[in-house]
């Protein structure tokens, strides 16, 4: 069995190289070590336990370019790994394989074996078995853990974010939460999208057990994790991946291909067999060991393209393309693997061109993720509310055109972290106007993502309206819930999420064109849509407004001859608007309009959205009451 995983390894094939690499307990106080360098010249074991004087390991008879030895130490110990490379330069590294690392600056890793857990999560993972995300609400709240809150200044351990981030989270109504990278890196500013360590969780939030009780409390209160991942690329740290042997080891041997300058990193090797096992076998431990529901996969456009990184590489395929045929296959091999381990979870693309078939079947030629994030969506919609009411009623296309494209993938809607970063500003505040027209502006987008076809992602402190843009070293403006506009937003966003979450005409037929018919597209400043479930009647009414001024009288097509309900308003009091009576129930008029059999009359609130349906299905209504 080990030497099968040993192979596996080696030829590419394997998705658990983490249970025979790295360090292992064969007996209490006896440790293996086996340390893939195919080049080294000589490959060593340094630590605490040996005065940090180096023990040389052997080529492992099991297979070429392997290193291996047993060693005496005490667990917890620090180690390191010492390469004599093929240059003939000795090198500190780290263990690509340890499951956790000294806090940092330090960057020697820990002497454990796989860190366990008495998990309770039973109920819940039967329950993803057995409702798979496509016919359910999947609303997400993107955190970077280091900056959610900051108590004292310093970091929030895993086990304070059981007791203050899951509860929230479940209290704003969101059905899962996604982790910006928790995997261990050693810059802050990087957010953890330059990896250092790819089977360890950062030190920087507590012990490695600490997060799997994290994610079990996560299920244990109904919400699904989903954790950032990095295959695409790796930091260039001498003391970590970066020729590890003394060679190109794990990143591509031609430079111009090696080199990320976006971002100054190194990209890993897609086509190295040993490569796509480290990377295969990373993703199944955070999904088999860490009972993550999902992986969001970063940067896919990047494995995609031979000249993604700034238009530096001007290499062409053997066919003469643009397309990465190597970082193509691995995706694919990437989805493929990962769903006969796991068929339940989610495999999501953070992919920004306009590639065909990502979330197609592998099995016909496409890439087989579940989900991609709708970068052009997003774009277009943070474009269009960052104007001037009166200046983008010539762009209302940026809005509908969308519906042009929206069945061709299976579709995330995201407000990430990106967009309120290095002098993007916050969601609140790319609105335009005084304070007041700014939530205005921000409940109606807001609206517009929650109703829009399509899953749903929100970063954190975009739902109260947070002022200042994201800092990755400074905690989000608590202290802004003191003020009515902030508290109403934050009331607002927790509404939506709930009907979200209630009717099912906002989430069952997202990906299919039977789950929305336009209404009203054509006009310069109001928006309106019909959303529609399986059952006959599901139906909600979707109204924007997007002009600062009221409409009365205003006649809404809706499709059925009912009493509607008006279950959302976004200009109501509690939410920081201004109305305080508001419409309840509205008779229908007996007037067809715009292909519709029905026509209701309303009031539009200035620079507001409103929900309708039908009486029966709509219960007593969400106005913030």
């Amino acid at each position: 069995m080990a030497m099968a995983i040993t192979n596996a390894f080696l030829s590419g094939e394997s998705l658990d190289a983490y249970q025979r690499m790295g360090a292992h307990e064969l007996s209490r106080g006896l440790w293996q070590f086996r340390i893939w360098a195919p080049h080294a010249q000589a490959v060593a074991i340094e630590g605490s336990f040996s005065n940090w004087q180096p023990v040389a390991l052997a080529p492992d008879p099991e297979a070429a370019g392997l290193w291996a030895g047993t060693l005496a130490a005490r667990r917890g110990a620090l180690y390191k790994v010492v390469v004599t490379g093929a240059d003939g330069q000795v090198r500190e590294k780290i263990d690509p394989f340890a499951f956790a690392f000294e806090p940092k600056p330090g960057t020697a890793a820990v002497l454990m074996d796989i860190p366990t857990h008495h998990w309770q999560d039973k109920v819940w993972l039967k329950r993803r078995r057995h409702h798979p995300p496509y016919a359910r609400p999947l609303s997400i709240y993107e955190v970077h853990l280091g900056s959610f809150m900051r108590p004292g200044g310093r970091y929030l351990t895993y086990r304070e974010a059981i007791m203050d981030l899951l509860p929230y989270v479940k209290e704003q109504g969101y059905t899962h939460l996604e982790f910006m990278p928790l995997m261990e890196h050693p810059l802050d500013a990087s957010w953890g999208y330059q990896l250092m360590g790819y089977f360890a969780p950062t030190s920087r939030f507590g012990p490695p057990e600490d997060f799997l009780a994290l994610v079990d409390a996560a299920h244990q209160m109904g919400l699904g994790v989903i954790m950032d991942w990095v295959p695409g690329h790796f930091i260039q740290n001498t003391d970590a991946l970066a020729r590890y042997d003394g060679t190109a080891q794990f990143e591509y041997q031609e430079a111009h291909r090696a080199a990320n300058e976006r971002w100054g990193t190194l990209n890993f090797d897609l086509g190295s067999p040993p490569v796509q096992s480290f990377l295969l076998s990373s993703a199944n431990f955070w999904l088999s060991w860490a009972h993550l529901d999902g992986l969001r996969v970063d940067a896919v456009s990047n494995m995609l393209y031979l000249d993604y990184d700034s238009g530096k590489d001007t290499t062409r395929n053997e066919l003469g393309g643009c397309e990465d045929l190597a970082g193509i296959a691995f995706l694919k091999r990437l989805n493929t693997a990962i769903f006969a381990q796991h068929p339940d979870v989610l495999m999501i693309a953070e992919e920004s061109s306009s590639y065909p078939g990502v979330t197609k079947p592998v099995a016909d030629g496409w890439l087989g993720f579940n989900y991609k994030w709708n970068m052009g969506w997003m774009n277009d919609t943070l474009r269009y509310f960052a104007m001037d009411p009166y200046a983008r009623q010539a762009h209302i296309d940026w809005l509908t055109f969308s519906f042009v494209y929206l069945f061709d993938e299976q579709f995330i809607l995201p407000f990430s972290h990106d967009e309120v970063v290095h002098g993007k500003r916050s969601l609140m505040n790319k609105m335009p106007g005084d304070r007041y027209n700014q939530f205005a502006n921000l409940r109606v987008m807001v609206t517009w993502l929650m109703t829009h076809p399509g899953k749903k992602l929100l970063f954190m402190g975009g739902e109260f309206g947070q002022y200042l843009e994201w800092r990755d070293w400074s905690a989000l403006e608590w202290a802004a819930l003191s003020d009515r506009l902030n508290r109403g937003m934050q009331t607002f966003t927790r509404t939506l999420a709930q009907l979200y979450r209630t009717l099912p005409a906002l989430f069952e037929q997202y990906h299919v064109p039977a789950g929305l018919t336009v209404t009203i597209g054509d006009q310069a400043d109001v928006l309106s849509y019909i959303r529609w479930g399986k059952k006959r009647g599901d139906a909600a009414v979707i109204v924007l407004n997007l002009l600062p001024e009221e409409r009365r009288g205003f006649f809404v097509p809706v499709p059925t001859s009912s009493i509607y309900e008006v279950v959302l308003n976004s200009e109501s009091l509690v939410f920081g608007g201004t109305w305080t009576r508001l419409q309840r129930r509205l008779k229908p008029t007996g007037k067809p309009l715009r292909g519709q059999p029905d026509s209701v009359r309303v009031t539009l609130p200035a620079m507001g959205a409103l929900i309708l349906v039908p009486h029966r299905v709509g219960g007593a209504g969400m106005n913030g009451k």
